[in-house]
């Protein structure tokens, strides 16, 4: 979308780069983030449900145990019952069977003195049979009670378990940003305004990660930098008047010494130089002293970077 040398604007488009694969990964996480949404919701859900299930269970299980306590002390008072209509019987039928011997009674009332007491004897073993399986009631219902009272660590599991959905979920929103800013990423915009140089995109062009398409130089906020003599900085302050002179125009702008570097060029070059022969002769060191244009002077963005200027520090 822009040319060598061409004057764009801050957040000019300056290249596209084909966004299919970012918007289909940026699909993807955004239905993963749903899923997830819809997990740590039914997680959430399913917290208080077990919760009020648990305390039910719990509940329910300690009245089947005192149901069931209550039915084997039932029972067994009917044994008891029973045994002791067993034992009346059993002493009847023994009473009877000496009359009958000696005729004393009827055949048909020993007949029914013995249907009596196998009948007592058929009671009590039912009865018997019914607290055996009162017995075995109370057994169940103290299983379960143990079994609810495990209520509470399954709650606690399900809590961790809605704490990891909600993680999840998390986890799924960054994937979703991240995906958001690929995408974003594949529209290359001018931070700054300026003059686009050193175009190499081209359209249908491959591309790698941290290969430079094109640059774009600032030129509204532009300055000089002054190599001056060591001997020269005596009177050079900060905020004094400079005028500069423009080789390539002929031209004098106005502009001030914003500041004055740290240490001589020497020292800040790629290579500096190191006196390790015991050569003592001094050189002339300079220092670069940074002087800034006053605002306004340059609206046709005529000034380059590089440019051959004469600066001029008015130092009084």
């Amino acid at each position: 979308h822009a040319q060598d040398n061409e004057y764009v604007p801050a957040g000019t488009v300056l290249v596209q780069i084909d966004p299919t694969d970012y918007q289909v990964a940026l699909d993807r996480a955004e239905g993963e983030l749903a899923a997830a949404t819809s997990s740590a919701s039914a997680a959430r859900t399913s917290v208080p449900v077990a919760n009020t299930t648990t305390s039910g269970q719990v509940r329910t299980a300690q009245s089947d145990v005192a149901s069931a306590g209550a039915r084997v002390h039932t029972a067994q008072a009917r044994v008891r019952e029973a045994e002791a209509k067993l034992a009346k019987a059993a002493q009847d039928l023994e009473r009877l069977d000496r009359l009958v011997e000696k005729d004393e009674i009827s055949r048909q009332e020993h007949d029914a003195a013995r249907e009596a007491a196998a009948t007592a004897r058929a009671e009590r073993d039912a009865v018997v049979a019914q607290a055996h399986e009162a017995e075995a009631g109370v057994n169940g219902a103290q299983a379960r009670l143990t079994e609810a009272g495990t209520g509470p660590e399954q709650v606690s599991i399900m809590r961790s378990r809605a704490r990891e959905a909600e993680a999840k979920v998390q986890q799924a929103k960054a994937a979703v940003d991240r995906a958001r800013l690929d995408l974003e990423h594949t529209t290359v915009k001018a931070p700054v305004s300026g003059v686009v140089s050193k175009k190499t995109a081209e359209v249908g062009q491959v591309i790698q990660p941290g290969q430079p398409l094109l640059a774009v130089v600032p030129l509204d906020d532009i300055w000089v930098t002054a190599n001056f003599k060591e001997n020269e900085l005596r009177d050079l302050r900060p905020g004094q008047r400079a005028e500069v002179k423009v080789d390539a125009y002929g031209r004098t702008y106005q502009g001030k010494v914003d500041s004055i570097a740290a240490a001589t060029g020497a020292k800040f070059s790629l290579l500096p130089p190191e006196n390790a022969t015991g050569n003592f002769v001094k050189v002339v060191q300079r220092v670069p002293v940074k002087i800034v244009f006053e605002r306004g002077q340059d609206p046709e963005h005529l000034l380059r970077p590089g440019m051959s200027v004469i600066p001029t520090v008015h130092t009084k």
